[in-house]
């Protein structure tokens, strides 16, 4: 199974799928690694990995479509099988979606469909919750919404603050992404196959 992988920050995530394929723990191929702008640690661990990388700047394009038009055809010249956002803060379009077959993976650290945006950990301490956790699914035209795949819970511990937290549901997250490549590239679980929407954990 390949698959192109989309940064805009450090690439945790990205990290342990690496790690991941390197130990043979999972059976896919990291046909490549892009970013949407210059200078990001993800583009930095893959290039240390010896993975193919690139950038689609978001601040060189005129308009969100020219944008968005330059990703699709970027990510397309890898034919992927799945797309995965690894922390990826940018909204893509229902061509994106539907051009790769609704294939395109989010996670997100919160119990979707509780507190979706970009800063799901801080509104749901905000709110006062004692469990949160964190969600793969499908992306599809809503904000952090379409089909969930997994979800695990976490619990908030009395003396968190954003940070503590979010570093405990990041170890879920990155296991959960994990184990759901690792059925999609065994045939157990059936990527859909079409979707419009937009993957949106940010602006």
């Amino acid at each position: 199974m390949r698959i192109v992988v989309l940064v805009s920050g450090t690439g945790s995530n990205l990290q342990a799928v690496i790690d991941a394929v390197q130990a043979g723990e999972l059976d896919v191929e990291i046909a490549a690694v892009g970013a949407d702008r210059e200078g990001t640690y993800g583009i930095e661990r893959s290039d240390e990995a010896g993975l193919e990388t690139f950038v689609v700047n978001f601040n060189s394009f005129e308009t969100r479509a020219e944008w968005d038009a330059a990703l699709t055809e970027r990510v397309a010249e890898y034919a992927p099988d799945v797309v995965v956002s690894s922390g990826f803060m940018r909204i893509v379009s229902p061509d994106f979606i539907e051009r790769f077959g609704g294939r395109y993976l989010n996670t997100h650290p919160a119990l979707l469909p509780a507190f979706p945006g970009a800063h799901g950990v801080r509104d749901a301490l905000a709110y006062g919750v004692k469990v949160t956790g964190c969600t793969v699914h499908w992306a599809d035209a809503g904000v952090d919404t379409g089909p969930i795949i997994a979800q695990e819970a976490v619990a908030v511990e009395s003396d968190d603050d954003e940070e503590s937290l979010h570093e405990r549901i990041k170890v879920v997250e990155r296991r959960l992404l994990i184990d759901v490549l690792r059925q999609l590239s065994a045939g157990k679980l059936i990527a859909p196959s079409s979707a419009n929407g937009v993957q949106s954990s940010a602006s």
